[in-house]
């Protein structure tokens, strides 16, 4: 018969004895160093861990992390790593915890420098460099992250490497700086694909592919990108897949294709994530088929969660409603030469200060011909006049001559 491995053993008797929280907390607090203790106190760190977590007891999680220090010392720097980065990714778990979570990097940070634990710190380094992307504090990330990556090339350890860089280029996408967003991910790919690239790490990688294309307007690149994410993520039962399929169903509207929507809603990838967030991007989607900025703007008011709440559904909705704003405003002045303002905010019904906001920018676009008479509260709409040719034929004419001209010159000499 085979033996059953310690580790396995424990977690069988703790869960079969269902032990009480008082008793994790002893097993946490024993200073016993004998393997089966050893094993036993790793399993109750990830038990009480989880029970912080669900009960939201974030001081409790924090202070776990300190109290365990003594204990690090006695295990591999490896199984250290993993139960700090377990210890914070519990803490994650627990709503409105940022700020705690950077301050228990920090303190992360301070200690393995001061045991010289370069594994864990670097690791933490990183996952303070998202948190800092996360709370928007781009200029710390880069600062941050521009270390670590010099680090880390000297190391060669790729794994950290391909985090690193998918951050990198998250904070650069955030400042607008698409070279250099592009720059960090390919250079996360050339890492990635020297590897064995995990389900969850490929899949972020695809949806930052699929962010930048999006942003340059390659939308059908980035809806098989988004695909791919999607499947990654639902092969480990990640609960990011429904952003997936919401940024699936964004490039569809995106590419004027709304009736796809319903049909990819209705089809394997919205079956396996039925909820408000697919239902808001229906809402979208129709509001666009229907060209309604009312409706448009009750989608977005009625799923702000789902849609204002992400920065990239957010960005490409602004640029949507903007354009059938202006689609809007074309139709309505086509038959006029002179138009009230305040009759197309009527018709629109929208606000006239928001109107004529719009109308002055499509006139320094050169969207159409005309002014703003704010006096008489009218739009004067100009006749397009066709393009005089003249000087441009003539130019074409005098051109030819010269090279008629050249020639007969040529010719001349040569006689």
């Amino acid at each position: 018969m085979y033996a059953t491995p310690p580790r396995v053993a424990a977690a069988a008797q703790l869960q079969s004895a269902s032990p009480s929280i008082a008793e994790l907390e002893a097993k946490v607090a024993s200073q016993a160093t004998d393997t089966d203790s050893l094993v036993a106190k790793e399993e109750a760190i990830h038990l009480l861990s989880e029970h912080y977590a669900e009960t939201a007891q974030a001081d409790k999680l924090v202070a776990l992390v300190a109290a365990l220090r003594p204990f690090f010392a006695v295990v591999a720097k490896a199984k250290t790593a993993k139960i700090v980065r377990t210890l914070i990714d519990q803490l994650a778990k627990i709503p409105n915890t940022l700020p705690l979570q950077m301050q228990l990097c920090r303190d992360s940070i301070a200690w393995c420098k001061a045991e010289k634990r370069s594994f864990l710190r670097q690791r933490v380094e990183a996952r303070l460099a998202a948190l800092l992307l996360e709370s928007k504090m781009y200029t710390d990330a880069l600062a941050l992250l521009d270390e670590l990556v010099r680090e880390v090339k000297k190391l060669d350890d790729k794994p950290l490497l391909v985090e690193i860089n998918l951050v990198e280029s998250a904070t650069h996408h955030a400042l607008r700086n698409l070279p250099k967003a592009k720059a960090s991910l390919t250079s996360a790919r050339t890492a990635a694909n020297a590897i064995y690239c995990p389900p969850q790490l490929q899949a972020q990688i695809d949806v930052n592919a699929g962010i930048i294309h999006a942003e340059e307007k390659d939308y059908k690149t980035a809806f098989s990108y988004f695909y791919e994410a999607l499947e990654n993520f639902d092969s480990i039962n990640s609960p990011r897949g429904e952003d997936c399929v919401k940024y699936m169903l964004l490039t569809k509207i995106m590419m004027n294709n709304p009736d796809e929507v319903t049909s990819i809603i209705n089809g394997k990838p919205g079956m396996r994530h039925q909820g408000a967030g697919l239902e808001a991007m229906r809402a979208i989607a129709t509001a666009h088929q229907q060209r309604s900025l009312i409706e448009f703007e009750t989608a977005l008011s009625t799923h702000a969660a789902h849609l204002t709440a992400d920065p990239i559904i957010s960005n490409h909705l602004a640029a949507l409603y903007d354009m059938l704003l202006q689609e809007n405003i074309c139709r309505i002045i086509e038959p006029y030469s002179v138009v009230e303002t305040a009759h197309i905010a009527t018709v629109m019904k929208l606000p006239l200060e928001k109107v004529e906001q719009k109308l002055s920018q499509m006139i320094l676009d050169k969207k159409f011909r005309g002014i703003l008479d704010a006096g008489a509260g009218c739009l004067v709409v100009y006749e397009d006049q066709a393009v005089d040719t003249t000087y441009d034929e003539a130019l074409e004419t005098l051109g030819n001559m010269s090279k008629v001209v050249d020639a007969l010159n040529v010719k001349a000499n040569s006689l």
